[in-house]
């Protein structure tokens, strides 16, 4: 099940594998050697007191746009996307820059991705034109109870925060390792122990921490401070790491190592697996704090038994377009397709205000629409019947399309759509709960064939469960959180054993005949589907170039009364789109501050070949997209 690497009779040491990796992959081509590290550097882990000097290896700066050819990587983390690069010019396909890319992302984005977690892997082959998927989403224990979110002590629903979310109770098995596995086994040309070498180097070396790193680490420190392991990783010293300083976490390193060494077996069987399983358990837990820490049911056995599905992808066509997405336990694919069918029924353009303005109204009631729907069908197929196909026709679509009024905001939550609608009938359903959490990351990547990956993975909110494995080096998931919390036999997204809960992950990937236009995806919980669905809209419609098209502001209509949008977006489309009868509320999520929506990656490939690479020039501290050969 989990393919074992080539055991060697010899010490596969940190540093023999970080110096195996650089010459493999090749060093940044503006790298200088790593910074020394600081006299008083916690010998273990967290961040060194010296600071980092501007030209160490594992500190580029972002670089939100690149144009060119030969390949291209985009993601929200520079370190990530420059090893991508350095796999394709060293001859990589861009499944394997994306599983080296992915590993990256969770050393440099420890709080949002890494081997904790899951997520979903969208890829092109250029050679058949197929466009296959992965599905590596977390999946509930065997054991756990369809009451797992009533807290037995009072017979009601932990709540969300601080109950839920930074427990064992949440974390569902991960099937970040197993995606990669799958990934490369399927369409990759390098090993795993060569696409984790890189990672492990960084991990190892370390990278400069920023203020993306340092504010999230501020925004969990009280939950990071309820476990040990967790605060003596993240909180040196009792405080997040400063600004400039390099943060190493050599206890993921050696993690990493011993995968590369061993195979995923090495984190799926054995003492590994059997330390997950008693951190979910018997939650590491500070006496002196007040959080609950509520224990889950993972036990050794869930992790032997976990593997990832591989199925077809969700398809519809849009203004001559193939449109690519992710299938349940996704709701992405489904979402996206649905609102793009009931918009393919409007000429929508951004020439004038008006028109934006139009357009910009006609969106938001298509992804209404498609939340309702969402809401009352999609979940994980192995339990539940989803009616993939309909959601996804132009007939259902066009059902839809009929109860909105283009002149006038609807009133909400509208109803969802009747899956046998004649004419406009709509159906009853309740709203479930929408608890999905806005962190999560993603990369795009195009090789210099023609394949493509877009690939979203996660450990739900930011720092996921806030359980650090023991001297491991990397945090737990807390995507069991993404089930409804009070069972209910009509609710497609109720809690059940073996279960995928349902995701909004949405990687996409466009085709233009048997060529790739656009991959793209997002972090950002329920709205990834509405920043996806944005961003195709002003590309493709509204004018808009593709680095134009993932900064421009955001708005996440998902059925309910008031719009959550970015300040920016109220300024410029409030006054036009409140004549329409909409309202909208500053975004910002539950746990932070942050009033932005998502943190896009992005590449679109002209029909000459010519790759643009776009990442968020703001949001999130910036991305960065590269291209093999920059345009001069």
């Amino acid at each position: 099940m989990h393919q074992m690497a080539t055991r060697r009779a010899l010490t596969f040491s940190i540093a023999a594998v970080a110096v195996a990796g650089l010459l493999a992959v090749g060093a940044p081509a503006t790298a200088a050697p790593p910074s020394a590290p600081a006299t008083n550097a916690d010998a273990r882990s967290g961040a060194t007191a010296g600071a980092a000097s501007a030209g160490s290896r594992w500190s580029p700066q972002p670089q939100a746009t690149s144009v060119g050819s030969g390949g291209a990587v985009s993601s929200v983390d520079a370190v990530a996307s420059r090893i991508g690069l350095e796999v394709l010019r060293h001859g990589g396909n861009a499944a394997d820059a994306a599983v080296a890319t992915a590993a990256a992302l969770g050393v440099t984005e420890p709080y949002s991705a890494g081997i904790g977690g899951g997520g979903y892997f969208v890829h092109f082959d250029a050679k058949t034109g197929e466009v296959a998927t992965i599905d590596g989403r977390e999946t509930a224990p065997a054991a756990m109870p369809t009451d797992a979110f009533i807290d037995p002590a009072t017979g009601q629903p932990y709540r969300f925060t601080p109950e839920l979310v930074s427990s064992g109770v949440s974390v569902g098995v991960p099937g970040t390792l197993a995606t990669w596995e799958a990934a490369l086994d399927r369409f990759g040309s390098k090993r795993l122990p060569k696409m984790l070498a890189p990672a492990i180097a960084v991990a190892a070396a370390g990278f400069t921490v920023d203020e993306t790193f340092r504010s999230q680490t501020l925004d969990n420190k009280a939950r990071f401070a309820a476990f040990p392991d967790t605060a003596k990783l993240f909180l040196p010293g009792g405080d997040a790491p400063v600004v400039g300083t390099t943060f190493r976490n050599p206890d993921l390193a050696k993690t990493l190592a011993l995968i590369a060494l061993r195979g995923t077996d090495a984190f799926y069987e054995g003492r590994l697996a059997r330390e997950i399983a008693d951190v979910v358990q018997n939650p590491r837990k500070d006496p002196a704090s007040p959080l609950p820490a509520p224990p889950g049911t993972l036990t050794a056995a869930d992790l032997a038994a976990y593997e990832v599905v591989e199925q077809a992808p969700t398809h519809v066509e849009y203004r001559g377009l193939d449109v690519y997405g992710m299938a349940p336990s996704s709701s992405g694919g489904t979402t996206v397709g649905e609102s793009l069918n009931i918009l393919e029924n409007h000429d929508l353009s951004g020439e004038t205000p008006e028109a934006s303005a139009q357009s910009l109204h006609l969106f938001l009631e298509a992804t209404a629409r498609a939340f309702a729907d969402r809401n009352a069908y999609v979940g994980d197929p192995a339990f539940v019947d989803v009616p993939t196909e309909t959601l996804l026709s132009q007939d259902f679509a066009d059902a839809r399309d009929c109860t909105i009024d283009p002149s006038a905001a609807s009133v909400r939550p509208v109803a969802p759509g009747a899956l046998d609608a004649v004419g406009c009938a709509t159906a009853d359903a309740a709203e479930p709960t929408d608890t999905e959490n806005v962190s999560t990351t993603h990369l795009s990547v195009v090789d210099k064939w023609g394949n493509a990956v877009a690939y979203t993975l996660t450990i739900e909110q930011t720092g996921g469960s806030a359980m650090t494995v023991p001297g491991r080096g990397f945090l737990l998931n807390n995507e069991l959180t993404d089930f409804s919390t009070v069972y209910n036999e009509a609710d497609p997204n109720r809690i059940e054993p073996g279960k995928r809960p349902r995701s909004s992950m949405s990687p996409t990937i466009v085709l233009d005949g048997d060529e790739v236009r656009y991959v793209l995806g997002s972090p950002g919980g329920a709205t990834i589907i509405t920043t996806v669905t944005q961003i195709l809209l002003n590309r493709i419609d509204l004018g808009m170039t593709l680095p134009e098209a993932v900064a421009a502001p955001r708005a996440s209509q998902r059925n309910a009364a008031v719009t959550p949008a970015e300040p920016e977006f109220i300024d410029a489309y409030g006054g036009a789109l409140g004549a329409y009868g909409h309202s909208f509320t500053p975004s910002g999520d539950r746990f932070t501050s942050a009033s932005q929506i998502g943190a896009a990656a992005a590449i679109e490939v002209a029909p000459d070949g010519t790759m643009t690479a776009a990442a968020e020039p703001v949001r999130r501290g910036g991305g960065t997209g590269l291209v093999v050969r920059p345009r001069r």
